[in-house]
This record gives C-alpha cells, structure tokens and sequence, in this order.
C-alpha cells in the first residue's frame, strides 16, 4: 500500500473516531482542534482575511473570436488566509461578462467574512456573498475558489478526492486556435498555420469561428493543411439564422469537426431546438448557460452544457449544475476564460465529471503567476495536492 493511500486511511479513521463523539455537522466548522491540520504551520488569525490585487494577463497572440480582439484580460488575485492556511482564487473579466478591475474590487470591498467563526461554513458564506449583488459573478467566483482552496488545505486533501473522484485515465483538454486577420481585414493564413503548428502537443483543437461564411472556412481549411486532430468549434453565438447554422454545421462535419459550442444567438431557444433536432453534431450551450437555474430550460435545445467557473460563481455551483445536467442527461463540458493556473485548477477538479475540456486559459497567456494543473501528452494530469493543488510562482 503506498504512502499516500496510508495517509489518506489514517486521515479518514480519525475522521471517523472523531464523529462517533461529536456533531460530525460540527467537525469542521470548528475553529480549533482541526485533526487535519499541520503542526508545522504558524499560528494565524482565528478569523478569515480576504485579501485581494490585480493583475493582467498577457496573451501569448492577440485573440480574436466573433465580435472583439484583445492582448491582455483583466484579472484580481484573491486570498483567504486562516489559521496559518491560504487559500487562493482569482476573477477573470473577459469584456462581455460585463466586468472589470474596478467592479471587481469595488465587490470584494463589500465581502465581511469576519462575520463567520470557520471556513467550513462553505454554504452559509456562498450562499452571503452571492447575496451581496445579482451579478458581479467573476467577483464571487473568485471567493468561492479561494475559500474551497482554504478548506481543502485544512482538511489536507484535493477537491476531486473529497468528492469522491478520481485523478486516473482524465479526458484531454481542447487548445484553442483565434482568429487573425490581417490590417485589410482578410484571413491570415500563415498566423493561422503559426497558432495552429503551436497546438500540436495536445489531442483536440478548439477553434473560434462564427464570422463571414469566407473567414470561417478558410480558417477550417487553413488548419486542415497543417493537421488532422480533432476540431471543436465555438462559434460565440455568430450564425443567427438557422437555416445557415444548420449548413455550415453539415459542412464542418465533414472535415472531422466534432462538436459545435453556441452556434446561435443565447435567447434563440426555439431556434436551437430546431437546429439541435436536425444537426449531425452535438450543440453545446455556452453565453446561453450561466447559472444553475438556465440547466433546465436548455434542455431540449441543446445537446449539453459547457460550465464556466467565472459564469456560474464558481466550483460549488458548478457541481450543482453537474448533478442536474446528468439527472437531465444532457452532455458535459466545463470552459474556461483567459484564466491563470489558479482558476484552471480549480476547473479541473471536474475532469473525472466531463466529456469535454477546453482548460487552456493558463496555456493561452505568457505570464502564469502559479504552477497547478499540467497537461501531459494533452490530457489532463491532477496531482494528489490539497485544495486546489496550486502553488504561487
């Protein structure tokens, strides 16, 4: 038996010893006594610290999808320590979730976490700083990924392993090939060869369409002289009529596209159930699937969902939404925004949960600030580390 299964039983029976005396609702809500914690490790606060700053990251290439071109994403780095533990979480700001630097921080300023004897108290906190506004999810994301970091730290174990899942035999994770246009607005063949040359290392291409009938071809048969992997499309809600939809869809299926993100409009419901019921590849939900509470109604139109942590307020409603989606028998996939490797990881704790992963937002920019989830041979790799298992850089 390794040392790290030992490990983990001897955790578990006294995990166990413990409840058979006490309130096991009460185990881990208590300030003290926490039979997980290090000795090692220096006294702290007995309340929690949310600490915040920001940052910009940088892409690698100027990325470009229907609509918008940008160089940097805006981000705020969030901390939660306690008792000597650290938890990390961070919001990215994309422009269209309609958030930046200054909204951000402006709700981060309005979280009191003081108000809560212990970390544990997960649902009680969550359930607060959603409260605080109706949107302004990114903000709360990055709470929530930094509290479940915290909670993993102190109980000493990986969120896929609290959870009951596993880190063996994950799918692959998607790399993503923009669009680049040259100063006259016409495709950029050879940039398009040069990002897609830069995705060889992994299994699957993600690839940004949803722009001119020309432009959108001429990427696919662009990116087929160079390779034959796999293709996803994201068309980010660029092909409003369904009939064109439906066309353009039968055409990439046949140069070995696999699957379609959003094709149309996010309120066009009707309109995607029409598309869904005719289509020869699986459409996912994307800008249509923020929240929880839109799993159902996308049921019918589309095939599936794909789950952003920055969307959905981070890691614990992405697990509901899970749980519903597969009561629903709707396909999963869990995205990404331009992201550090804090957030990714935080994402990948799903991977054992998902048929899909486009987790390259840590791959896509040149200056990561942590070291977490890696991608080996283009799968995704989830080391036995708690929390999320990131570590500054």
């Amino acid at each position: 038996m390794s040392s790290t299964r030992r490990d983990f039983l001897k955790r578990s029976m006294a995990l166990a010893a413990a409840a058979a005396v006490t309130n096991p609702a009460d185990l881990f809500a208590r300030q003290t006594g926490n039979i997980f914690k290090s000795k090692s490790k220096s006294p702290g606060p007995d309340k929690m610290v949310l600490t915040f700053k920001p940052f910009e990251a940088r892409m690698k290439h100027v990325f470009t999808i229907s609509g918008s071109s940008r160089s940097t994403t805006p981000i705020v780095l969030t901390q939660i320590s306690y008792q000597g533990y650290t938890g990390y979480g961070e919001a990215s700001m994309p422009p269209y979730l309609g958030e930046s630097t200054a909204s951000v921080m402006d709700f981060l300023r309005r979280v009191d976490l003081s108000q809560f004897s212990s970390p544990f108290q997960m649902e009680e906190i969550l359930t607060y700083v959603d409260s605080i506004t109706t949107n302004n999810t990114a903000a709360k994301c990055a709470v929530d990924i930094a509290l479940h970091d915290l909670c993993g730290k102190l109980m000493g174990q990986p969120w896929w392993k609290i959870w009951g899942w596993t880190n063996q035999d994950l799918i692959s994770t998607c790399a993503t090939v923009g669009l680049a246009l040259t100063p006259d607005g016409s495709l950029d063949k050879p940039k398009i060869r040069e990002k897609t040359k830069e995705t060889l290392e992994f299994n699957l291409i993600k690839v940004k369409l949803g722009n001119s009938e020309e432009v959108d071809k001429g990427m696919i048969t662009t990116i087929r002289e160079v390779t034959d992997l796999p293709i996803f499309i994201d068309a980010n809600q660029g092909w409003p009529e369904k009939g064109y939809a439906l066309e353009m869809i039968e055409w990439l299926a046949e140069r070995g596209v696999e699957m379609i993100e959003q094709p149309m409009p996010r309120l066009l419901l009707d309109e995607a159930a029409w598309l869904r019921d005719r289509s020869p590849l699986p459409i996912m939900a994307d800008e249509a699937c923020q929240r929880l509470s839109d799993v159902r109604n996308l049921h019918g139109a589309y095939d599936g969902i794909n789950i952003k942590l920055m969307k959905c307020t981070g890691m614990r409603e992405a697990r509901e939404m899970i749980s519903v989606a597969k009561a629903l028998n709707m396909r999963l996939m869990m995205g990404c925004m331009t992201e550090t490797s804090c957030a990714i990881s935080a994402a990948a704790q799903f991977a054992s949960q998902l048929e899909w992963a486009d987790l390259d937002g840590n791959w896509l920019i040149a200056n990561d600030v942590f070291s977490g989830m890696k991608v080996v041979d283009g799968y995704i790799t989830l080391e036995d580390k708690p929390g999320i298992g990131v570590e500054p850089l």
